[in-house]
């Protein structure tokens, strides 16, 4: 498409489609999103654009986006579940569908965002499965007996840190400061199907980059897996990939970002013990943490969020759990000294 044809689409009525289409180039191009955001919005257009890809972005207003995303929700609108989908999903389409509208005002094309006023759809909600502390010290006695030293990092720092896949993944040796115990969280490492393959990027929020204190044995256990990586680096001679990344393949190259996922679910089925996915430790991390006294904006720095708030609103029972303790404990201290 040449400067003439732009010019002249400037003029002419648009459908959403072609819009969105030249909206995701230009931030495909300026790299304005992340390539995570891109892939996810790329997963979006199918729906979108048979609901209301044909629709002039002119003539394009409240009840058809909301009709859109009331659909969404109906049963069967999840292929893996055979639910809807979920209501942080839908949120995910309006912000897609408000971009490209936001897109087409700077164009001149409409003067209002109906998305503005859309609502999205509560849906049921299967509750997550997460780590009992015991079945925590349980799975990582296992791992720790029967797993290589790669793998005992790798599943150790996820139990005691709390991190995300991609943040765990991301991790690079330059990362750790062995001498005050502590990991900086910089990157992630991700994977997109066909000529991307892993990638790296940035962690999800500016909260997200942050250091976090490591348990001494965690420290000397990453040193020694160090060396041991500096051994196999001998051994594979130019064969080897220095990519400094912790969690590598038997060349030195990263993993993919789902190995874990794969190697503690095929681990779990082998020693019959409960396999609750991977971002169950980050769930008991969180609730442990809470439970047992540490206060909210702490969590909330540990895990990366964004918001407090964000905090609370996942955690709710358990930040319920910590009040009614500490109403105990004040209620025990009172008591203890009634005449």
């Amino acid at each position: 498409m040449g400067l003439d044809d732009d010019l002249s689409l400037s003029a002419k009525r648009v459908r959403f489609e072609p819009l969105a289409e030249e909206w995701l180039n230009l931030m495909e191009t300026t790299h304005e999103m992340k390539p995570a955001t891109i892939i996810r919005i790329k997963t979006m257009r199918e729906r979108t654009y048979k609901a209301i890809g044909n629709v002039y972005v002119d003539v394009l207003n409240y009840r058809h986006i909301q009709k859109f995303i009331t659909s969404l929700a109906q049963k069967g609108v999840n292929k893996h579940t055979g639910g809807g989908l979920s209501q942080k999903t839908q949120k995910h389409y309006v912000t897609f569908i408000s971009d490209v509208l936001n897109y087409a005002r700077t164009c001149g094309l409409v003067t209002d965002n109906p998305c503005m006023r859309v609502k999205t759809v509560k849906t049921d909600k299967k509750e997550k499965e997460i780590y009992s502390l015991d079945e925590l010290k349980t799975l990582l006695m296992r791992i720790n007996e029967k797993a290589d030293l790669q793998h005992r990092v790798m599943f150790n720092l996820l139990a005691y840190c709390g991190m995300r896949r991609g943040e765990l993944m991301g991790l690079e040796f330059k990362d750790i400061d062995f001498e005050n115990n502590t990991l900086e969280i910089v990157r992630t490492s991700n994977y997109q199907n066909g000529s991307t393959g892993i990638y790296t990027s940035t962690p999800k929020t500016k909260s997200s980059v942050r250091e976090l204190y490591l348990q001494p044995h965690l420290t000397e256990m990453i040193r020694q897996w160090y060396d041991e990586q500096q051994m196999n680096a001998e051994k594979c001679g130019d064969l080897w990939v220095n990519s400094d990344r912790l969690f590598i393949n038997w060349r030195g190259e990263p993993m993919r970002p789902y190995y874990p996922y794969k190697w503690l679910k095929d681990f779990c089925e082998r020693e019959g013990v409960p396999f609750k996915g991977l971002h169950s430790f980050r769930h008991t991390v969180a609730t442990q943490s809470i439970v047992n006294g540490v206060d909210v904006s702490t969590v909330s720095a540990i895990l990366g969020h964004s918001n407090v708030s964000t905090t609370l609103n996942i955690y709710t029972h358990a930040v319920r759990k910590a009040k009614a303790k500490a109403a105990n404990v004040m209620a025990g201290l009172i008591d203890e000294n009634d005449p």
